[in-house]
């Protein structure tokens, strides 16, 4: 069932406007005026006609639907955005904070005729809907590619993420912009490193060798139950990494590493986890060792995932009404030690080239339920603004994200960051590890743990 409060133009209008999107041409010719890293100081103005660009939120009345609409609110006011969902009172209470350009449509993503409906009539769908661990269909994208309207997602699953880009072609021969894995981490995490990498080769002599990703929140980050039945989900998958051009499995929640995030955040225990970017900044970008890393606080919420991945089978771990049952009973506790904890969120990108060349990209805010719906308008944003051609794409492809887009949509993202940095040498990183550890750090990327200088770090 769906329920359209319709304003603007006719449907004869919209529809060819929808033409111009799905040929990424959308001529917003947005004015931003940047005054600095923080909130509300980004503007994105439409001129014309482009007012009545509609933005459809799947998921619109959960905690990263709704930070969405929040931020898109903010960064650009003339949009229409719409909240899609099943909850009729939540969509409600989530529009009247939204105002008068938005609207409740009830929507049900496992009713194709319902999916269908509901994008009939929009410009571009935003599917926050998860989780996406083990979901069997593409069933937004399919429904996106069938009535041509542009497509992003927030996935952070790798069969997920790649089921995705199997419709590649499909979305091309129908004229349909698409990203997936286009959230906070996997999204603008992969972003910071295309960026790294493509100024290492325009700067240095040397090649790319290893890439890591390394991710922080306090608790659940203010997300809830959903980024709870995502981790519980995670632990329940084999680990990918590439050691030198070569796929290895490892234990999830293994290869712990003590990781300082810089300012608001310090030093954090991060552990191995089957997360998307590896594979695609793999293939992508070109570089032979890629692994990514996830820690939480308080510090046993670690052990206790841990333990988790010794005591229970992954088969437990896989089935999905078996991990929603375990998120019944620790949602209540976890909820009250977040009270505690805070909602604090980081991401460090470090790339190490064959020449010595070696550069940080950090990314840390005080509450990811805020900082995630930046990082997703900024990618709706790019994806009204023309950027990314048909087709499905990874948010480090440049046809996903034009290379001359991507520093307005990282600064569009970090509204709000207490820090941000990009490119930096990390020769002073590297010297507080040592001094650390005094040079006897080590990694564990297969069954041996060797010293890092074993795969070109430090």
């Amino acid at each position: 069932m769906m329920e359209w409060v319709e304003r603007g133009e006719g449907r004869e209008w919209r529809l060819q406007k929808k033409r111009e999107m799905a040929g990424a041409s959308l001529h917003l010719n947005c004015t931003t005026v940047l005054a600095g890293l923080q909130e509300n100081q980004t503007r994105v103005q439409l001129p014309g006609k482009t007012t009545n660009s509609r933005v459809l939120l799947l998921g619109g009345t959960g905690r990263v639907g709704g930070s969405t609409a929040i931020a898109l609110s903010k960064l650009c006011p003339d949009l229409r955005i719409i909240v899609g969902g099943r909850n009729r009172e939540k969509g409600a209470a989530n529009v009247a904070k939204l105002g008068e350009n938005s609207e409740f449509a009830e929507v049900n993503i496992d009713n194709v005729k319902s999916l269908e409906a509901a994008l009939n009539d929009v410009d571009l769908v935003v599917h926050t809907a998860g989780p996406f661990q083990q979901a069997e269909k593409c069933s937004v994208l399919e429904a996106a590619i069938e009535t041509k309207t542009a497509y992003l997602d927030v996935c952070d699953d790798t069969t997920y993420a790649w089921r995705a880009k199997s419709f590649l072609e499909k979305a091309v021969s129908a004229n349909v912009p698409a990203i997936t894995t286009g959230g906070i981490y996997p999204g603008v995490s992969n972003v910071m490193a295309a960026e790294l990498v493509r100024v290492a080769r325009s700067e240095s002599k040397g090649k790319p060798e290893r890439l890591r990703f390394c991710y922080y929140t306090a608790g659940t980050g203010g997300a809830g139950p959903t980024i709870l039945a995502t981790s519980f989900l995670l632990l329940g998958e084999e680990v990918v990494a590439y050691n030198k051009g070569e796929k290895i499995k490892l234990k999830p929640y293994s290869g712990m590493l003590n990781i300082d995030f810089g300012k608001g955040i310090g030093k954090r225990d991060v552990y191995l986890l089957n997360l998307p970017e590896v594979r695609s900044a793999h293939e992508i970008l070109g570089v032979p060792t890629v692994s990514a890393r996830f820690g939480t606080a308080p510090f046993f919420w670690n052990w206790g995932m841990e333990i988790m991945t010794r005591l229970l089978p992954m088969e437990f771990l896989r089935d999905r009404s078996k991990v929603q049952e375990l998120v019944q009973l620790f949602d209540p506790v976890v909820r009250a030690m977040d009270g505690i904890t805070g909602e604090r969120v980081s991401m460090r990108v470090d790339l190490e080239c064959s020449d010595g060349r070696d550069t940080v990209g950090i990314f840390s805010h005080r509450r990811l339920s805020v900082s995630v719906g930046y990082s997703v308008a900024a990618f709706a944003l790019a994806m009204l603004e023309g950027s990314t051609q048909p087709g499905v794409w990874f948010p480090e492809e440049p046809e996903g994200i034009a290379i001359e887009a991507r520093d307005i949509l990282l600064k569009r993202a970090a509204q709000g960051t207490i820090n941000f940095i990009m490119n930096n040498p990390h020769g002073r990183w590297k010297r507080i590890q040592r001094s650390l550890d005094w040079g006897y750090t080590f990694e564990v990327l297969t069954n041996t743990v060797f010293p890092f200088s074993r795969f070109g770090g430090r």
